[in-house]
């Protein structure tokens, strides 16, 4: 027997409602070909995006600028989204807007959540992927770590861990410690009872970029021209040889790390700042990895660890916060062309 009309009229409006659901309008920064950042990159409306059954429409709270962000625009990272109309960033931090009707995930409006494994896209103000694609996070930190926990952190956590079985007691070696990976692995490294040997180029401000890298636990810091000697490992004291080192600069600066390693230690390349190789081309060492799905629930895991010792204060580093309307000086301050700046994070 058919339901009265009366009765039929609440479950089509229902109906109606859900297949109707949708994302509000956005705005994102969009590149529709590879080149210079400041060139291509432009502002862009975007149209409400319908929510499948099983979707999760976020608005996006903040999103660093990476250096791997930049350089897939420009077309030199080995993994990039499609063009035209690509959106730009990797990482973030947003608020869960809505649900899809039939999502199974522990979400609920408001719940911060992650992108995890990172996910093409952050830069836009509303965001609607597959549930299966958030992570809730703690939202008791300050937003920018939580945007910027996935790419540099994550990476310094699983390096110490993923290469090497470290006790407490032993060491690594690692170049590029100032930047925020270094600055992650020497706390982690500090955390855990490892010792760090950490090698920064010469420039102005170095014996204070020094200073800043004992504060965080360093246990000895070295400029490459200081290691212009036949037997580095006199410098290291009372310290073992160390049985890691981390390289992502290349070059010279990459075999200066060898020649710290004790006999059969471990290098691991996981960048090429010099754009000079070790022995081959740093971008073969580097992707493929850790950010795919089948490690997703083992990188969910660190992350909340993480997130654990920035709420503890023992995680931390410089970052500078600005407004989405001013997301090109963030770019600008990235590229460059400002000096030397702390890692930028957009909020939307």
């Amino acid at each position: 027997m058919m339901a009265p009309p009366s009765r039929l009229l609440p479950i089509l409006r229902r109906c109606r409602s859900l297949s109707s659901l949708a994302s509000p309008a956005s705005k994102a920064v969009v590149y529709d070909e590879h080149g210079a950042p400041e060139q291509v990159l432009r502002v862009a409306d975007v149209a409400p995006v319908q929510l499948g059954e099983r979707d999760v429409c976020v608005r996006m709270l903040a999103a660093p600028i990476n250096p791997s962000d930049t350089n897939r625009i420009e077309g030199v990272y080995p993994v990039r989204p499609p063009l035209p109309g690509a959106v730009g960033g990797y990482e973030g931090v947003g608020q869960v807007h809505a649900l899809g009707p039939a999502v199974t995930a522990p979400l609920s409006p408001g719940d911060w959540v992650i992108p995890s494994p990172p996910s093409f896209g952050t830069w836009q103000t509303y965001i609607v992927k597959h549930q299966s694609v958030w992570h809730k996070v703690r939202s008791d930190v300050p937003m920018e770590y939580a945007a910027t926990i996935t790419v540099n952190p994550l990476t310094a956590l699983r390096m110490l861990q993923d290469f090497v079985q470290l006790n407490p007691g032993d060491a690594i070696v690692q170049n590029g410690a100032t930047s925020i990976v270094g600055q992650c692995v020497i706390q982690l490294a500090k955390v855990h009872g490892i010792h760090t040997i950490n090698v920064i180029r010469d420039r102005p401000g170095s014996e204070e970029a020094k200073d800043k890298l004992k504060q965080l636990g360093a246990d000895e810091v070295f400029t490459e021209s200081q290691l212009d000697m036949k037997n580095v490992k006199s410098l290291l004291g009372a310290l073992p040889e160390p049985a890691l080192g981390f390289n992502c600069v290349g070059g010279n600066s990459a075999s200066l790390l060898l020649k710290f390693l004790r006999q059969g230690g471990t290098m691991v390349t996981y960048g090429g700042m010099s754009k000079r190789p070790v022995t081959a081309p740093t971008s073969y060492f580097i992707f493929k990895k850790w950010m795919n799905s089948d490690k997703a629930e083992d990188c969910r895991t660190m992350i909340d660890y993480l997130l654990g010792l920035v709420h503890e204060g023992k995680l931390k580093y410089e970052m500078e916060s600005i407004p989405f309307g001013e997301f090109s000086l963030a770019l600008e301050k990235t590229l460059g062309k400002h000096g030397s700046q702390p890692k930028q994070v957009v909020r939307f």
